[in-house]
């Protein structure tokens, strides 16, 4: 039966689409935040295979264009969620196993010390190829694929693979990427259209985008203050202080590598790089650059929540999902971050301002955009948008809409018999 949805009517800042009554909440912080920050953002939320909330609002550009229904954003690591997603089903077909060598089906990769390396530490960042400031000369390399694959296969981990776990934040994606395209033999970007998109009816989830579609992106608007800094004089003092932070963090027993932040995000060039811009775009970044609706990434991770199958189409079995959604504990010393994300096969544990849903996986990213699924909850959330700086694994905004959806989701649930499925002891620990 579907849900009945209630028609939106504008606010201060412009916001249109549907919702359910019961997912009142979302709309409430979702026009608190278009008021509070420049440019636009979409929400959209599954529960119980449903489509319970899709909501859009603010500004597209910087000339004020009203953000549309089927308006697009750049969403940086949000990306690494569908890039997953998509080794996954190969591997629910047993083409891929999450414990074989990644050089069984990737063979040039095995140089440099790089042979035993499985696909499971891979998924799990700890195969120590985060040093993306090592592997190449400028920033502009990401979007020439085979130069990054020739970088990857050349290069040498930074540790010993399986001791350490460290975010690979733009090398993740081409190592995921390519061991997908010598499975199937075909890009990866289209793979993303045809094992994806095209099965669910999704109306805007790219990688690589299409020429004809760059029309519907939103224009990124502050976030480059932040790359900036980064990629600076500004970030190398960054860099420093960074140092003198990990001394203080081991003396108080806190065993991480902070300055390998910039070792695994920080390229040469990066301040004069735009990820907004067409030719980015175009170009497959599947840890970085992918164009998104939120309804399509709510409705990908729907599916992932019922169970890998929504609305009659199954893309991955039961004991694929529960596999992909295992917490992999981290070994040895952290880099790159100091603090334990809570790994699963591809996607890290979630955080909402409603606490940390054990159950729940997905991968949020830096500018405010993130999509997760919660199972115990059949919950999918969404959010995409275009201003905003934040960390890694986004900001602020996407914990307040997590955890709105993720506490109207328990209380629709406690009304019905059998569906009471509120957060306990053992979430909060975990």
């Amino acid at each position: 039966m579907k849900f009945p949805l209630k028609p939106l009517f504008p606010k201060k800042t412009p916001m249109d689409g549907m919702l359910h009554p019961d997912f009142h909440g979302v709309e409430t912080v979702l026009g608190g935040l278009l008021n509070s920050y420049a440019g636009g953002a979409a929400v959209c939320v599954y529960h119980h295979g449903e489509c319970v909330v899709d909501l859009w609002g603010g500004y597209s550009d910087e000339d004020k264009t009203p953000w549309r229904k089927d308006t697009m954003s750049p969403s940086f690591s949000t990306t690494k969620g569908v890039a997953s997603t998509l080794l996954h089903i190969y591997a629910d077909r047993g083409l891929i196993d999450y414990d074989a060598r990644v050089a069984d089906y990737w063979p040039e990769f095995a140089q440099c010390g790089k042979q035993d390396i499985t696909v499971r530490q891979v998924l799990s960042h700890q195969s120590g190829l985060y040093h993306i400031r090592q592997m190449i000369d400028h920033i502009d390399r990401l979007m020439d694929w085979p130069h990054m694959i020739a970088a990857i296969e050349n290069t040498t981990p930074a540790h010993k693979p399986g001791t350490r776990t460290g975010y690979h934040g733009l090398t993740y994606g081409f190592i995921v990427g390519e061991i997908v395209q010598r499975v199937s033999g075909k890009k990866f970007s289209s793979l993303v259209q045809s094992e994806i998109a095209k099965p669910l009816g999704l109306d805007g989830l790219y990688i690589g985008t299409p020429q004809k579609e760059l029309g519907r992106a939103a224009q990124l608007l502050p976030y480059k203050s932040v790359i900036n800094m980064l990629g600076s004089s500004t970030g190398q003092r960054l860099e420093h202080y960074a140092g003198r932070i990990n001394q203080l963090l081991l003396k108080m027993g806190v065993d991480s590598d902070m300055p390998s932040i910039f070792e695994a995000l920080a390229p040469q060039g990066i301040s004069s790089f735009d990820f907004g811009s067409p030719d980015a775009l175009r170009a497959a970044i599947p840890a970085a650059n992918g164009l998104f609706t939120a309804r399509s990434l709510a409705k990908m991770y729907a599916l992932l929540a019922n169970d890998g199958e929504l609305d009659g189409v199954r893309l991955l079995s039961s004991n694929t999902i529960k596999q992909m959604a295992t917490r992999q504990r981290p070994t040895g010393k952290l880099s790159v971050l100091p603090f334990d994300m809570r790994w699963r096969l591809g996607y890290h544990g979630v955080f909402t301002t409603r606490g940390l849903p054990r159950q729940a996986f997905g991968h949020f990213g830096f500018g405010g955009s993130g999509a997760w699924a919660d199972p115990s909850h059949g919950l999918s959330v969404a959010m995409i948008v275009n201003s905003g700086g934040g960390g890694p694994f986004g900001d602020v905004r996407t914990a307040r809409i997590s955890g709105a959806a993720l506490h109207c989701a328990r209380r629709r649930d406690a009304s019905k018999p059998g569906l009471s499925l509120g957060l306990n002891r053992q979430e909060l620990a975990d």
